[in-house]
């Protein structure tokens, strides 16, 4: 149940200039049957990058995990607080990792299982079947810092 003072006015969107790059088709056909956190050893699942990216693809198969963007394009935008499942309370949608976001971005670190053509084959997702893909880049854990850290690095100016 969605109280009064949980909702904000709507306004008129600013377009970010965002596109899809792809489509995410995860067996979860609705939000009431997919996992809250996506798993290692869950479902593979298909990355579908889109033919103007597929070239963007190159050396993807180096990598053991990759960081995926998504847009959970069923999801509510105008919740400025929210009462999670069997809690009890009401917090603020920035206190809770709810897919009802202002922007409802999900993000996914998955095991890449396989490449074929401009498909990838993931496990560790957690998105609808037919999720819009904005972004896909290596995880970022895989990398490490080219220069040992400097003093200078951690300063603020």
């Amino acid at each position: 149940m969605v109280r009064e003072n949980e909702i904000r006015p709507s306004e008129v969107a600013v377009d970010a200039g965002l596109m899809f790059i792809g489509v995410i088709r995860t067996p979860w056909a609705s939000r009431l049957v997919t996992p809250r956190q996506g798993r290692a050893d869950g479902p593979v699942c298909r990355i579908e990058i889109l033919d103007p990216w597929r070239e963007a693809l190159d050396g993807i198969e180096k990598f053991e995990r990759l960081e995926m963007l998504y847009w959970l394009h069923l999801s509510r935008r105008d919740l400025v607080r929210q009462s999670p499942a069997n809690d009890g309370t009401s917090r603020g949608t920035f206190a809770l990792r709810s897919p009802a976001r202002p922007n409802p971005i999900g993000t996914s670190i998955a095991s890449l299982v396989g490449v074929e053509g401009s498909t990838l084959m993931v496990r560790g997702m957690d998105c609808v079947d037919g999720t819009p893909l904005l972004d896909l880049k290596p995880d970022r854990a895989l990398f490490k810092p080219v220069a040992p850290p400097q003093a200078s690095d951690f300063e603020t100016g």
